[in-house]
């Protein structure tokens, strides 16, 4: 055991001179090093990023936890050791700001809200402290919704113990009580000079939905109230109401992720529900770039409505497709400043419903370049509407297309149906991007529609006698296959159609919008 360990410590320290310079220069003069200048050399190595430690342990059985927690102290930065940025709003674009992790009152609070639990202690927020000091019973500032906000509670919880605290300094984690807030909210304090927050981590757009609805009308109460914390708790998980049947959709990352929240909601709450047939997130795009020119007038009596907008609408690259972008391009006074946010929220809103299948529309960029206004009768609304009249035009002379889901899959199963994983991948449309077989154990890597791997799970039991198993993420939006597009604009059109003739009236064929 003794010589396995010296093997081992040996074969250490040679990885870790490929990563430091002292160890290196200790190694090639064959010196021997302390346990000092080796975990002094693992920190430096771990903190440049040119060295990760790999510890086991298991929390069940109590073996190799203690080491694990050493490790953290001992390797792991600290705040000190690290650059924080916040962004300063007040600039287009966003600045970097640099905070100081400096332990002082005399620094502006800022902190991050990164997640939220229902304990028996009530609604916690956990807050990462990034720069100053905040005290219990101080007012902050959530900069999402700009709410001022009171700290009732401050604390830390070890295990399940809670501990009451006073005050928590940059680089603390902390417990909060009674603050309304989501994950990922920058929570500042009242007197900061600049408008500063957090960058927010990357949250992909759900990919798909579901109806849901409870089995028991006595508990729509408990129902809502999971539902609501859940959406709180997970910025994945949407929950949106079809504005023609009136139902609860809930939507995220695929059905498993639906299916849990359903399962928690009868487990936590009480509230048994059922989910109906997962929906795909389809998107609109444009397909090339329109130049539109728009004027919206209306007079009716007194001030008019006046408002005329110029530009570009043109297509994002495949990494941004599923973002909406806005850019004020005007040169002098036909389009006064303080009516470009009006603009913004016309086009934001005309793209909540697209013209081939009634998806939302994404992936494009409105160019505002030029326009005009009336002294008298232009406004915020006229400016509105324009923008809105402005995507109406796209819709109807633009060249559009389907944007679908794609996911990353990953099937394995024993090597004996690694030609079962890829028929059944190839079947559903997918590309495959890899295969391996490893210590008996095939591994399919592919890119598959979402619209298409409903009912894998099943299928993939059966063509594996129950051995194979597989995980899928969000990867892509991609223009969708045009069997796929025909279907869904002939079901847009449908439903269209029997819209107009249950409001009575006249079901008339609209002009066909173009499509690849």
């Amino acid at each position: 055991m003794i010589t396995e360990a010296k093997n081992h410590r040996a074969e250490l320290i040679e990885c870790l001179a490929n990563a430091d310079e002292s160890i290196a220069d200790a190694f090639l003069n064959e010196r021997e090093l302390t346990e000092t200048q080796l975990r002094t050399g693992l920190r430096r190595a771990v903190l440049s990023r040119q060295f990760v430690p790999v510890l086991v342990g298991s929390a069940l059985r109590n073996r190799g936890v203690q080491p694990v927690l050493d490790a953290i102290v001992d390797y792991l930065p600290n705040p000190g050791d690290v650059k924080y940025y916040a962004l300063d709003e007040s600039s287009k674009p966003h600045c970097k700001v640099l905070l100081s992790a400096t332990r002082s009152d005399d620094l502006s609070f800022i902190g991050l809200a990164f997640k939220l639990e229902a304990s028996r202690f009530g609604q916690l927020t956990y807050m990462r402290v990034y720069q100053g000091c905040l005290h219990r019973g101080d007012m902050v500032v959530n900069t999402r919704n700009k709410r001022r906000l009171r700290v009732p509670r401050l604390g830390r919880l070890n295990v399940t113990d809670f501990e009451d605290l006073d005050a928590v300094y940059a680089g603390d984690i902390a417990a909060l009580f009674g603050v309304d807030c989501f994950s990922g909210d920058t929570l500042v304090g009242t007197k900061m000079s600049k408008p500063l927050t957090m960058e927010s981590m990357f949250v992909p757009e759900p990919v798909v939905s579901m109806s849901i609805t409870p089995t028991d009308k006595t508990t729509a109460e408990a129902f809502s109230k999971g539902l609501g914390r859940f959406t709180r708790e997970d910025p994945t998980f949407r929950l949106t109401q079809d504005p023609e049947s009136g139902q609860v959709l809930v939507s995220g990352m695929g059905e498993l992720h639906l299916e849990i929240y359903a399962q928690r909601l009868a487990r936590e709450y009480n509230a048994p529900c059922e989910l109906g047939k997962p929906r795909v997130a389809f998107r609109e795009t444009l397909a090339e770039p329109f130049e539109f020119d728009y004027l919206h007038k209306k007079q009716s009596g007194g001030a008019g409505q006046y408002g005329r907008v110029i530009g570009i609408l043109e297509p994002l690259p495949q990494e941004l497709n599923t973002q909406l972008m806005f850019s004020d391009e005007t040169v002098g006074s036909h389009v006064p400043k303080q009516f470009v946010p009006a603009i913004e929220t016309g086009f934001r809103n005309a793209c909540s419903e697209g013209c081939l299948a009634g998806q939302r529309i994404s992936g494009i960029r409105f160019r505002l370049q030029d326009g005009d206004n009336h002294c008298v009768d232009s406004s915020d609304w006229a400016f509105q509407l324009a923008a809105e009249g402005a995507m109406k035009q796209a819709m109807n002379e633009g060249r559009w297309i389907i944007l679908e889901p794609i996911m990353f899959v990953e099937s394995s199963a024993p090597s004996e149906f690694q030609g079962n994983l890829l028929a059944s991948l190839t079947k559903r449309n997918g590309v495959i991007v890899n295969t391996e077989v490893h210590d008996g154990y095939a591994i399919v890597e592919a890119e598959v529609p979402l619209n298409d791997m409903f009912g894998y799970a099943g299928e993939l039991r059966s063509l594996t006698e129950g051995k194979g198993e597989f995980s899928m993420e969000y990867l892509k939006y991609c223009p969708s296959r045009l069997f796929t597009a025909e279907t869904l604009i002939k079901d847009y059109e449908t439903s269209q159609n029997t819209k107009l003739s249950a409001s009575g009236k006249v079901v008339g064929v609209g002009k066909k919008k173009k499509r690849n």
